[in-house]
Parts: C-alpha cells; structure tokens; sequence
C-alpha cells in the first residue's frame, strides 16, 4: 500500500514537473511569436524583395515604378533604403527623358544624412552621380567618377548582393563610355568584367544581364560582325519571350536586330521587328528609347519609297527630339548648380579628416570675396568717373572677345588667330591643358555627336567639362577656323564618306542627308557642302555614281 502510495507521489510530481515545463514552453512560443508579430508589423517584407520589384516595374512601365517605389519612400524611414528607392525613380524618369526630374530626384537627399551613410552607400551615391551625367550625355565626367570608383579594391571585393550588382552596374556605364568613342575593345572587357558580377539571383541582376547581351550585340553590329551580333539577339528575343511583361527589354532587341536585317537590306524584316519594338512600348512612356525607333521607321521606310510613312515617323521623331534635347539642356543647366555639393560630399567621404580644412578654406575664401566686394561698391561709391571708365573698358573686352566668332570662317581664318594671339596675352593657356583639349576634341569627332543638331559651343564645353573660352581658342588656333566652321566641316565630311562607303544613301534625298547630318535646312546644307567639297550635293552623288557603274 505505501509502495503505490510512493508511485503515485512519484507520478504526480511527475506530472506537475512536467505541466510546469509545458507551461514554460507555451510561454516562450507565445512570446516568440508576439515578438514575431510586432517585428513583421513594424519591418513588413524585406526590403531587398520590394526593391527587386521596384526595380522590376522600371522595365515594365516607369509611371507604375514611379508610384510604387513613391509609396515605399514614404512608409521606409531608413536613409539608405530611401537613396536606393530615390536612385530607382530617378532612372524611370530618365527612361521617360524627364532629365530635369531625374537629377532632383537623385539629388533630394540632404546633407546631414549623407553624413551617416555607410561607406557602401557614399560609393552608391557617387555612382548615382556618374549615372545622372551619363544620362545627360556628359560621358567624360561619366567616365571620370566610375574609374575612381573601379579602382577602389574594398568595393570590388565586397562579396554583398547590393556591392556586386553595383560594381555590375558600374562595368556596364563604363562600357558604354568607351562604346561612344568607339573603343569597343574596352567596352567588351567592361561587359565581360560586368557579367563577373551578375549572380542571376533577383530580377534586377537577370535584367542587367539582357541588357549586357544587349548592348554586346550592338558593338558587334558596328564592327560589322553581322552573324555573331544576330545569334546573340535571337537568344535574348527567345528568353524574352518565355518571360511575359518585359516590354522595355523587347523593344530594345527588336530594334537592335531590326539594324542587322537594315544593313543586310532586309528592309522588310527590319521593318517587322521595328513595328513589333514599337508595339511594345507604344502606350508607355520610354521616350528615349521611342527616339531611336521613331528615326529608325523613317529611315525603313525611306529605304522602302514608303513616303507617307517616312514623312509621318519623320515628323515625330523630330517633335520628339526637340523635346528631349531641351528637357536635356535643363537637366545639365541643373546638374551644374548641384555639382558642387556632390564634390563636397564626395570629398568629405574620401578624406572625412579634410573636410574642417576645406570648409575653413572656403570661408576663408567667401570672407575675402566679400571684403572685396565691399572694397569695390565703396570705390565704387567714392569715384563715379572711374565707375564709368570701368563700364567703357569692359565693353571693349566683351567686343574683343565676340569679334573673331563673327568673321567668316574661310576667308578670316588669320584674323582670328591674330586675334586670339592678342587675347593669349591676358588668358594664356597652358600646353597642357591644350593637349588635354585636343584629345578630348578628338574623342568627340569620333563618337559622331557633332550630327546633333542642337550641339553648340556651350554645350560641348558643358560635356567636355572645359571652359567655353579655352575651347574656342584651341578651336580657332588648331582647326584654323571657328565653331561653325569647324563643325559644319566635320559634319560635310562624315555625310561625304557615307556616300562614298555606303551606297544606300546615294538613294536618299538631299534634304535627307541634311536632316541627317545636323544641318537646320536643304540650302544651309547645300552652301556648306559646297564649300568643302568644291561641288554641289547632286553633283557630288552623281560622280560618286558614275566611278561606281565603272
């Protein structure tokens, strides 16, 4: 009896131990999952996905990106989140070519955020940079930043998803940088260096791969390697295809590979696949990329006597163009006045221990240009003679400056060099810096971008990064003639061994060839021409003609 008694003391406490250790273990699952609760209620899904898919919108419609990555920012208080949600608005909306909203949106970050940025993070600022300038076609600046930025060890072996996507990112705008100067060796070794960094593992790194195959396949049609150029875009068309909603990503390989079938005088088939680009993003806002089918359409239908069509993708790609072109001036006019603050900030994440010193330096600075300032409007004050002197000799400065810009280029070619000798009294230009003037000119005579009709001396020196007036000198003193000269020369030179390679053109009309060429109008075109050539456009094609049917 007092065994059973023992037993059945023993169970219970048995019991009791056990229904004790239960309740402790309730305990802690219920509060682990209240902890789990509140944490998913304050954090919501990991940033990284929403990102993904933020990022993923952007090659679907750059309005739907816009508003849903807006609705992120509002709800992420975390600094870096908001620049990586910042820096995908802004590139929707240099998809759409809104330049001017592109860089505000880039640059909306204040300093005293900045401030406490992660070192990763200060390096994907500066790249936001790099791309801004890029997307304004200020590819030196571009090129500048991203060379720093790659030679930086600590950044290319961070083995982070967000540091290698970067570094991706980076390899592939530095492709395209050497792609326009035609340096296609490099860019092929950026892209292939860019791939190294892709692991496929979200949408974004897949996205980047396309358009890396993309872009290699571009190259390769300007080094007229046709075949290799098709395989690769019947590839990427292929995987696009098995992937619905890319409608960016297709428009861009039909209208890659509507070029292979355009230079192989398949016009029909480059047609094709341009309508079928087109139908892509019709009803979607990518301007930029609507551009370059619009002028390609025209072009087609050219080729294919189609005169109503020509006339009507003609006229769009021009409304187009003018408008992106001014929305561009904006954006670089913009760009300018925020260069200054990202310099500081990059300066003051590079080497945080001089930031005292520049900052005492630039009041230093400010302190004697205000000293200055008072000096001068009290002189100023005190001696109204000298006040009108003052104004009588600077008027004869800016004469002096604009006098060489409006004498004619072929017959005063002397004159302005007398002039500019003149001038290099009080603005001497080093040999340096001339030399650094001349490379940059002829990296730009070989990316072609003197076709833009809206280019200018301002707007060179702007993607130079070069004063205006050291340009225009070296223009004048190197090339024996002014801006207008210059340019227009180059132009006639370039339209000239068109017609000479590519017997195509010998079929367009003259006013063609001037709209191609970036002249305003047919008889514009047709004076110029004949003043390098010796000969009318009409004249020049029927020559050309008449050595070919030998």
């Amino acid at each position: 009896m007092r065994t059973d008694c023992k037993t059945i003391e023993k169970r219970k406490a048995k019991n009791e131990l056990f229904l004790s250790c239960s309740v402790i273990k309730c305990a802690i699952l219920l509060l682990t999952f209240l902890s789990s609760v509140f944490y998913h209620a304050q954090s919501g899904p990991d940033f990284s996905i929403l990102a993904d898919k933020a990022f993923q919108k952007l090659y679907q419609n750059p309005d739907n990106c816009i508003s849903y990555t807006q609705s992120l920012l509002i709800s992420d208080q975390n600094t870096e989140h908001k620049m990586i949600l910042q820096n995908i608005i802004s590139q929707a909306y240099a998809m759409k070519g809104d330049y001017v909203q592109s860089v505000t949106t880039s640059a909306q970050q204040n300093d005293s955020e900045r401030k406490n940025l992660s070192y990763f993070m200060q390096l994907f600022s500066d790249y936001n940079l790099a791309d801004q300038y890029q997307n304004l076609d200020l590819y030196n600046q571009s090129g500048e930043i991203i060379s720093r930025l790659l030679s930086d060890s600590k950044l290319l072996k961070n083995d982070s998803p967000k540091s290698k996507i970067t570094v991706a990112k980076l390899y592939q705008l530095q492709a395209i940088n050497s792609a326009i100067i035609r340096n296609f060796d490099t860019a092929f070794a950026n892209l292939s260096k860019s791939d190294q960094y892709i692991d496929l593992h979200n949408e974004e790194n897949r996205m980047i791969s396309i358009e890396n195959k993309i872009f290699r396949a571009s190259y390769l049609l300007r080094q007229n390697k046709y075949i290799d150029a098709k395989k690769i875009l019947d590839l990427v068309i292929s995987d696009i295809e098995r992937s619905p909603d890319q409608p960016f990503l297709s428009a861009l390989a039909n209208e890659n590979l509507s070029r292979y079938y355009f230079l192989n005088g398949n016009y029909k088939t480059a047609l094709a696949h341009l309508e079928k680009g087109l139908s892509e993003i019709e009803d979607l806002p990518y301007n930029n990329l609507k551009l370059k089918i619009y002028e390609s359409l025209a072009k087609t239908n050219f080729a294919l006597h189609n005169d109503i069509k020509y006339h009507q993708y003609n006229k769009l790609y021009t409304e187009l163009r003018s408008k992106l072109d001014s929305n561009q001036k904006e954006g670089i006019r913009y760009i300018v006045k925020l260069v200054e603050t990202y310099q500081n900030n990059n300066l003051e994440f590079q080497k945080q221990n001089e930031s005292r010193k520049l900052w005492i330096l630039t009041f230093i600075i400010l302190a004697v240009i205000t000293a200055l300032v008072i000096y001068f409007f009290l002189e100023k004050n005190k001696n109204k003679d000298l006040k009108k002197q003052l104004y009588f000799f600077e008027k004869q400065k800016l004469r002096a400056l604009s006098a060489p810009l409006k004498t004619d280029h072929v017959e005063t070619g002397k004159e302005n060099r007398i002039d500019l000798n003149s001038e290099k009294d009080t603005h001497k230009i080093s040999k340096e810096k001339e030399k650094e003037i001349l490379q940059k000119l002829n990296e730009w005579e070989q990316s072609h971008r003197y076709l833009n009709r809206n280019m200018s001396l301002s707007s060179l020196s702007a993607q130079m990064g070069v004063n205006t007036k050291y340009l225009s000198e070296v223009i004048n003193t190197s090339k024996g003639k002014n801006f207008n000269g210059y340019i227009n020369e180059l132009r006639i030179n370039h339209i000239a061994h068109l017609l000479k390679t590519d017997s195509s053109f010998l079929h367009y009309k003259v006013s063609y060839l001037a709209e191609f060429s970036g002249f305003s109008s047919h008889s514009a075109f047709t004076t110029v021409f004949k003043s390098v050539t010796g000969m009318s456009p009409n004249v020049y094609i029927q020559e050309i003609t008449k050595n070919k049917a030998l």
